[in-house]
C-alpha cells in the first residue's frame, strides 16, 4: 500500500475506532434503566442484577458524594446505604449473601428499610441445604470435604430460612435453590436426585416461590421438568460454565410449564468464575458482548405471565450487568 493510500484511509480507521470505543465504553443512562425497570415490573416481569455492592457502579448508578467520609470514600459507608439508590432504579435484586449464611429478621430488615413499596427481593438459599459434601474450603472448617447432614433438610429450611422472611412476605420474590455441579460421589445417576429432590420439595409450605437451579446439563430431561410442575416451582435458567446457553434451556420440552419463570445471567458458558472476575473486575464497563444471552433477555421479556418473573444479571457475563440489561432491552 502506497502512503498516500494509507493517508487517505486513516481517519476511517480512526472514525471507526472511535465508534468501538464508544461501544465498549457505554454510558449508563439511570433514567432510561428506571423506565425500562418500570416498565416491565407493571406486566410483572422484575429485572435486576445478582448483587448491588459494586463499587464499579459508582458514577453511573451510584453517587459517590454520598458515601464520603472525612473527604475519602468510605467503603463501609457505601455497603451499608448504596441499596436505597440501587431501588430507585431497579424493581428487585437477587440477594447472593443468603447462600452462604441464613438470613436473619435484622438483617432483612435493614434491607427492606431502604426500599420502595413493590419492590422485590429474590433470595439464594442457604448451601446448608442445597450443598451435598461441602468443599475443601477453609470457611467450612472441620467440615470442609465432608458430606452435609442438612441435605434438603426441609424442617430446616423452614425454620432457618422462610421463618425470618415470613415477616417481609410482600418484599420476597422468588426464593432459588441453587445446588452445584453433582459428581459421581454425590449422586449415582440423575434419577436419585431428582427422588430426592420430589420429597423436599413436597414438604415445603406451597405459598412461596420457588425455583431450583441446576449445575448438571444432563439433569435437563423430563423427569426433572414433571417434578417441578408437580410442585409449581420453576426451573432457573442459568447461563453458567457448563450448562447449555439459556434459550437451549427454554426450548427443553417441559422446561416452560410454570406460569412463572426466573432466569439468572451469570457466566458465558464455557467460562469458568474465576477467569470472569479477572477480566472484568472492577465490572465499570462491557467488555464482551454476549448475543445469545442479551437475545435470550429479550425473548423472556416478551413472555405473557401470570405470576411474578424474575431475570438476574451478573457483571460476570459481560463486565457491567447494568449495560447489559440497558442494551439487551433497548434492542429490538
Amino acid at each position: 500500500m502506497r502512503l498516500g493510500e494509507a493517508a487517505m484511509l486513516l481517519p476511517i480507521f480512526l472514525h471507526s475506532r472511535r465508534i468501538l470505543t464508544r461501544w465498549y465504553e457505554s454510558v449508563v443512562d439511570v433514567e432510561l434503566l428506571q423506565q425500562q425497570s418500570a416498565s416491565l415490573a407493571t406486566r410483572g416481569i422484575y429485572i435486576g442484577t445478582s448483587s448491588w455492592k459494586y463499587m464499579g457502579w459508582l458514577g453511573q448508578i451510584y453517587t459517590s458524594e454520598n458515601y464520603m467520609y472525612r473527604g475519602k470514600l468510605a467503603k463501609s459507608r457505601f455497603e451499608a446505604g448504596c441499596l436505597q439508590e440501587y431501588a430507585r432504579v431497579f424493581s428487585t435484586v437477587c440477594v447472593d449473601a443468603g447462600f452462604y449464611r441464613f438470613p436473619t429478621e435484622p438483617q432483612i430488615a435493614r434491607l427492606v428499610s431502604q426500599v420502595t413499596d413493590g419492590f422485590l427481593f429474590s433470595w439464594k438459599v442457604t448451601d446448608e441445604i442445597t450443598m451435598r459434601h461441602f468443599p475443601n474450603h477453609a470457611r467450612y472448617g472441620d467440615r470442609a470435604g465432608r458430606r452435609n447432614t442438612n441435605f434438603l433438610n426441609a424442617e430446616l429450611f423452614q425454620e432457618a430460612f422462610l421463618q425470618p422472611l415470613s415477616y417481609y412476605r410482600d418484599k420476597t420474590g422468588i426464593l432459588m435453590f441453587e445446588f452445584s455441579e453433582f459428581h459421581a460421589r454425590d449422586f449415582e445417576s440423575g434419577q436419585a436426585f431428582f427422588e430426592a429432590l420430589d420429597v423436599f420439595l413436597a414438604q415445603l409450605p406451597c405459598d412461596w416461590q420457588y425455583g431450583v437451579e441446576i449445575r448438571n446439563a444432563t439433569f435437563l430431561e423430563g423427569c426433572y421438568f414433571d417434578i417441578l410442575q408437580k410442585h409449581h416451582v420453576a426451573h432457573v435458567y442459568n447461563s453458567w460454565t457448563r450448562m447449555p446457553p439459556v434459550q437451549e434451556q427454554i426450548d427443553r420440552q417441559g422446561a416452560s410449564a410454570t406460569d412463572f419463570f426466573a432466569a439468572r445471567f451469570l457466566l458465558k458458558p464455557g467460562r469458568v468464575y474465576t477467569d470472569a472476575v479477572e477480566a472484568f473486575s472492577p465490572y465499570t464497563r462491557i467488555h464482551e458482548v454476549n448475543a445469545p444471552a442479551r437475545l435470550a433477555i429479550r425473548a423472556l421479556t416478551k413472555r405473557n405471565v401470570t405470576r411474578p418473573s424474575y431475570i438476574y444479571v451478573n457483571n460476570r457475563l459481560e463486565g457491567n450487568a447494568l449495560s447489559t440489561i440497558q442494551e439487551s432491552l433497548g434492542e429490538s
